[in-house]
């Protein structure tokens, strides 16, 4: 048996930047065998693998569903203790209330919710590991802290919570569907440097949450004492603040003056 399969493996999707990349290096660290999903940066995520001590790179774009079960068939075929599957990727495209985008709208729903929910039954049914299974979704704090701001992307958070909410109250045995919401931790969209710094201390602890501390949870997720349903926010207390807006928008206010 190959080296890399004697460890526990984990599938991350989205894993060759920003949050995924940081997932990869913690569970990497932790002894597991790492498969680095991407849609388009092949170029990086073959250079995070030639990081790690086990990993290995897989393509797929996540639009297509039917291509997303084929590779999570595939990887069930021959990784004998694929423990975990962290749904990371998602799109995050600029439309609101009042101009929705009818095209963004179908991709986000595709990309962030519907290939998500077929990603986790066909993991549930043809991966292998004596140990359990365990589908980790990463949500957002928007769930519970909403705003009119990207809304395509805002209800297809919605739409993929629900759907992991259902199939964790239809887990059986030793198989768990868990949920992973950050706050504002990255640059994002085209925010600048000094908007990042501001709007991600937009929380009650008035602090920036580190990329480290998702990987963190990631982690404890896939390996601590959790039930089935259990849904993990990491954000300094981001979703106990009420923000009328993306705190995107909140800090450029702020800069205007």
């Amino acid at each position: 048996m190959p080296q890399e399969h004697a460890r526990p493996s984990v599938l991350i999707t989205g894993a060759a930047h920003r949050l995924g990349a940081a997932m990869a290096r913690a569970f990497a660290k932790a002894g597991w065998h790492v498969v680095i999903h991407y849609g388009t940066s092949g170029e990086a995520a073959d250079a995070l693998a030639a990081e790690l001590p086990a990993a290995e790179t897989v393509q797929c774009d996540l639009a297509d569903a039917d291509a997303a079960e084929a590779m999570v068939r595939a990887l069930a075929a021959r990784l004998p203790d694929w423990r975990v599957l962290v749904s990371n990727a998602s799109i995050f495209v600029e439309d609101t209330t009042r101009a929705p985008d009818p095209a963004v709208f179908a991709r986000s729903m595709a990309i962030n919710a519907a290939t998500p929910a077929r990603m986790a039954r066909s993991f549930l049914s043809h991966a292998r590991s004596a140990a359990g299974r365990r589908f980790i979704q990463v949500t957002d704090q928007k769930l519970a802290n909403p705003n009119p701001d990207f809304y395509s992307y805002t209800i297809s958070k919605h739409a993929v919570d629900a759907a992991m909410a259902l199939l964790a109250m239809d887990c059986t045995g030793g198989d768990k569907v868990l949920r992973l919401a950050p706050g504002a931790i990255l640059p994002s969209h085209d925010q600048t440097a000094e908007e990042a710094e501001i709007s991600h201390r937009m929380n009650l602890l008035q602090r920036r949450t580190g990329a480290e501390e998702i990987a963190q949870g990631a982690l404890f997720l896939a390996t601590g004492p959790v039930a089935s349903g259990q849904h993990l926010f990491v954000d300094s207390g981001q979703h106990l603040v009420a923000q009328r807006r993306d705190v995107l928008y909140l800090a450029r206010e702020e800069t205007a003056g």
